[in-house]
């Protein structure tokens, strides 16, 4: 088969590479689309010792297996299945397994990619390949982020700090849970744009640091957008940070110290979330519909992650049949 392999510096070669050979419990799923997500920018300029590739559509292709043929998003923890964590339905909080497809084990920028059978999710016939991967991260993520803020927060006005896939999801989201007015800030004119045409309200950083939002979500991962959320965030509010960094340093203001707020850390969410999250989907499908911006086939995923790093692109998929 062929898989792209990511050298670092934006650079990314396709390459032959063996069939998957699934271990006990494991499947072979072959590849229909993987989306481009915004954490894959780190391997793409520092490099990863195996294909990435994370939000993942396809098919199961294991003749003889109960499974066969049938279509399925790939969820990238690898849970046990039995541990407290896991029993109690956080399955991507599992104290037994810290793996996760397209990070510690191969992923979907590929042809094929093995995956363990209880990491399957079954695709109903009226959602088709190109919007499968958002289930996944643009919708999964942010919606479970958003369910633990609504613990504290109902509504209200909301924040969005960084307009690419996740924020984004976070706006749809948002809305359909009733919360606004929704503002964001990106400084990417082109998802920007894509944000005020699903009526969130385009400010400034600096606009925003001197609001009072009941919710704020820090999509970008960046230590400016952490810095404002902290300024932002109005009396006993939630801070929702969904970005990732390896480090981050704030500094902490008056306006922070002087004030009762909730940080909320969210990772991806519980497989039990699947149902609620397809739901999502069809409610708002012309919007997701809008999202994926692009495709292209393997030989084209570099000069599409190219276009995504320079924010000119929503949620570009990877098809590698194109």
């Amino acid at each position: 088969m062929r898989a792209a392999q990511f050298h670092g510096e934006g650079r990314i070669t396709v390459e032959r590479a063996a069939e998957p050979a699934p271990a006990g419990g494991e499947v072979t799923v072959r590849v229909a689309a993987c989306a481009l997500c915004g954490s894959d920018l780190r391997p793409l300029r520092k490099g990863w010792p195996l294909t990435p590739g994370h939000e993942i559509a396809g098919r199961v292709d294991q003749p003889g297996h109960a499974r066969h043929g049938q279509r399925v998003a790939v969820y990238i923890p690898v849970f046990c299945g039995h541990c407290e964590a896991c029993a109690g339905g956080r399955t991507h909080l599992c104290r037994n397994s810290r793996e996760l497809v397209g990070w510690q084990r191969p992923g979907g920028y590929a042809e094929a990619v093995a995956v363990p059978e209880r990491c399957l999710l079954p695709l109903p016939d009226d959602v088709p390949d190109h919007l499968a991967p958002l289930l996944l991260d643009t919708i999964g993520t942010t919606a479970h982020g958003l369910r633990l803020a609504r613990r504290v927060v109902e509504g209200g006005p909301a924040l969005v700090l960084g307009a690419g896939p996740i924020g984004l999801g976070a706006i749809l989201v948002l809305r359909r849970m009733g919360f606004g007015p929704i503002s964001v800030v990106d400084p990417a004119a082109y998802r920007a744009g894509f944000a005020v045409s699903l009526g969130a309200g385009a400010i400034t950083a600096e606009a925003a640091a001197a609001g009072r939002f009941a919710l704020v979500v820090e999509a970008t991962g960046k230590d400016a957008a952490r810095q404002v959320a902290l300024e932002a965030v109005g009396v006993e509010g939630v801070i929702l940070q969904l970005g990732e960094s390896d480090a981050w340093s704030i500094t902490e203001t008056r306006s922070i110290r002087l004030k009762d707020f909730f940080l909320l850390r969210s990772f991806y969410f519980p497989i039990g979330d699947f149902a609620a999250n397809l739901e999502l989907l069809r409610a708002d499908r012309a919007e997701y519909e809008r999202l994926v911006d692009d495709r292209a086939g393997l030989d084209g995923l570099e000069g599409l992650f190219a276009a995504f790093a320079r924010g000119e692109r929503l949620k570009p998929v990877l098809v590698p049949t194109a």
